[in-house]
């Protein structure tokens, strides 16, 4: 049975809605009693999911309050539902249009309600994404002190990498403390640091940008990470299989700890040894040796919940 679907059109200071493709629409400031209007709105016409696009974050105070008034809601991919509004045959572009588009597409892909995230993993996504950005700040001052021969600058330098420095430790404290609050995370840490090569940043990275791993399949979490391989074949052609899309930092981060991995677990040696003797090109072999470490951390934190589950 078909739901009725609203669409909502985010920017930073306005939410048009519209009911279906082609219903009834609005529009009503990007605040507190705005998204209590649109849930109004859409309390009253029967709807039975909002879904709205990623907008650089404009979406999370709608998304929140929307679920709050129990109105379940999710959040798709713009550049999904802009390749959809072409392929239908909409190439003008407004915001009531825009927000028709995003219901149909809701329509079409059989969307179904995200479950927002808890306040503590927020809290440790937050704390994660501010340790990334304090690190890559220090690794850009530090380049930059290299550059420099003038004592005066350099000693300025000295003196806000010391301040990232206590930022970050204070940041890896407060994330350990978080991660050691709950009881699955505390069992995910261990089962994910039995892999050696396998430390505390990458944990906190994995439980903070993926946290589905270990309730989906294999290749689903692979599609999530950006490592599965996307099929290009046409007939008797068969094309190369690149990998794009994804959570760019969790592939990062896997492009990195599988390396050290490989140095450390036999079976990660093996393929990279296998790939290289073959003659496949550095990247796709950092890609495989990703995506196998992925499909092992899935597997193990598979089993980690399901013994924690029949363990309460």
């Amino acid at each position: 049975m078909t739901k009725i679907i609203c669409g909502v059109d985010v920017s930073s200071e306005k939410l048009d809605a519209r009911i279906g493709h082609d219903g009834p629409s609005m529009s009503v400031e990007c605040s507190e009693e705005g998204v209590s209007a649109l849930g109004a709105f859409c309390k009253n016409h029967g709807v039975e999911l909002v879904v709205m696009e990623a907008t650089g974050g404009y979406e999370k105070l709608p998304f929140a309050l929307l679920w709050g008034q129990g109105l379940p809601c999710a959040i798709v991919n713009p550049r999904s539902v802009r390749n959809f509004a072409k392929g239908m045959g909409f190439l003008e572009k407004t915001d009531r249009i825009d927000a028709g588009i995003i219901a149909w597409f809701g329509e079409a892909k059989r969307l179904v309600a995200q479950e927002p995230a808890s306040d503590a993993q927020k809290r440790l996504r937050a704390l994660v994404t501010r340790l990334r950005q304090l690190t890559e700040l220090r690794t850009g001052q530090t380049n930059q002190r290299r550059l420099l021969s003038e004592a005066e600058v350099q000693a300025s330098i000295d003196e806000l990498v010391a301040f990232i420095n206590r930022q970050i430790r204070s940041c890896e404290k407060a994330i350990v403390a978080l991660l050691d609050s709950d009881p699955l995370w505390r069992v995910l840490d261990k089962t994910f640091r039995s892999v050696k090569g396998v430390a505390g940043r990458t944990v906190a990275r994995l439980m903070a940008e993926l946290p589905e791993i270990g309730t989906i399949p294999n290749k689903a979490i692979t599609k999530l990470a950006g490592l599965a391989p996307i099929a290009n074949d046409s007939g008797k052609r068969k094309g190369k299989r690149p990998v794009r899309g994804g959570r760019t930092h969790v592939r990062s981060i896997l492009f990195t700890v599988a390396e050290v991995v490989r140095r450390y677990v036999p079976e990660f040696a093996a393929l990279h040894r296998r790939l290289n003797d073959a003659g496949k090109l550095k990247k796709v072999i950092r890609v495989a040796l990703a995506r196998k470490l992925l499909v092992w951390l899935n597997a193990k934190a598979r089993d980690a919940r399901k013994e924690f589950a029949c363990a309460t």
